[in-house]
């Protein structure tokens, strides 16, 4: 789908929540979903469909690369809570090089991809892929991402310091792996596809060293996508980039250096202001506190219409294309199921 198909929604007024999670917390064997690539794509298909949306977004699950590397490098054990301290030894990643090369994922990988198949092939919806950020991916596999990265940006280099060269080696791996599920998904049919990157933030890069000079920020958050866009510019898919990280200027210039056909950003940042930071071409998503819609207390459904009329006021006024949405994905919480759809409601029907 070319670009115009997507600028062509945003000037209609399109408004579509992330909020796949929620269809598929409704099914009491949600679990089993997740293994199951027709039936994921069956409640991808009906998020679209509830959301009148054209575009069929799946499931954010973000830990689904994570178990995947894990797997590819022969460990079995630890899960989530799992961390490297140490390079995998040479045996570990020649096992990751052969896994990778024969598509030997997880179940839950393949899932994904094959939700993606069914869209493409059983619906006229615009099938979207998703992945994990490669740096966001790094920072799931060491137990102190932070320390390492001020290293780098102070100017110590693998060679200097052994936690840099964990963080290079992970990154390089999460970016092959990355590279590759998405492939995948193109092959499936993806036409647009989601790139998060939430930890590529003022949190894990110091915005003092950013400002003095350093390119930590461009070597390590944005140089893996780069590899990412030129993978998708050569397939004719154009990308989706969400980050709900609490950024710094020059962060969102190097965003806007990707080229996105969407770029979301959290509810952090005022759209209308970071429009003159965009160009033109990108639509600008976003960015209700989607992580708040839980709570009445936090936000109600009236801050939801209210802070609705003024993002598409506002957006309207500095003339630049816009999509109304959430800051991330609207996650299903126990209990208050009710309550954050009311406020999804409200998004979509605020006048």
């Amino acid at each position: 789908m070319k670009r115009e198909f997507y600028l062509d929604q945003a000037s209609r007024g399109l408004r579509m929540p992330i909020g796949t999670d929620l269809v598929l917390h409704e099914h009491a064997d949600q679990a089993q979903i997740r293994t199951d690539g027709k039936r994921l794509g069956g409640v991808i298909v009906d998020a679209a469909n509830r959301y009148r949306t054209p575009l069929a977004i799946p499931l954010m699950d973000l830990t689904r690369e994570k178990s995947a590397l894990l797997h590819l490098l022969g460990i079995d054990e630890g899960g989530s809570e799992f961390h490297f301290s140490d390079v995998p030894s040479p045996a570990a990643i020649d096992r990751f090089d052969r896994g990778i090369e024969r598509h030997d994922f997880t179940p839950a990988i393949q899932a994904h991809v094959e939700s993606i198949r069914h869209v493409a092939r059983s619906t006229n919806l615009v099938p979207v892929g998703m992945c994990i950020g490669p740096f966001s991916l790094l920072t799931k596999l060491l137990a102190d991402p932070i320390t390492p990265v001020y290293f780098a940006g102070s100017g110590l280099s693998a060679d200097d310091e052994p936690e840099v060269k964990l963080l290079e080696t992970m990154l390089e791996l999460s970016t092959r792996l990355v590279l590759k599920i998405i492939q995948q998904q193109i092959d499936a049919g993806a036409t647009l596809m989601v790139i998060a990157e939430p930890a590529a933030n003022k949190v894990f890069f110091s915005p003092t060293q950013i400002e003095a000079g350093s390119d930590v920020f461009q070597r390590y958050a944005i140089d893996a996508n780069q590899r990412i866009r030129g993978l998708l510019r050569a397939a004719g898919v154009e990308l989706f980039f969400h980050c709900c990280g609490e950024l710094v200027p020059s962060m969102l210039r190097a965003f806007d250096s990707l080229d996105p056909a969407i770029l979301s950003l959290g509810s952090s940042r005022l759209l209308w202001e970071d429009a003159a930071l965009v160009r033109k071409s990108t639509i600008l998503y976003g960015n209700l506190p989607s992580k708040q819609f839980y709570s009445d207390t936090l936000v109600s459904v009236a801050d939801v219409k209210q802070r609705s009329r003024e993002l598409v006021g506002r957006m309207r006024d500095v003339g630049h294309p816009f999509i109304l949405g959430t800051e991330c994905d609207v996650l299903s919480v126990p209990g208050c199921e009710c309550t954050i759809k009311a406020k999804v409601d409200a998004l979509l029907t605020a006048g």
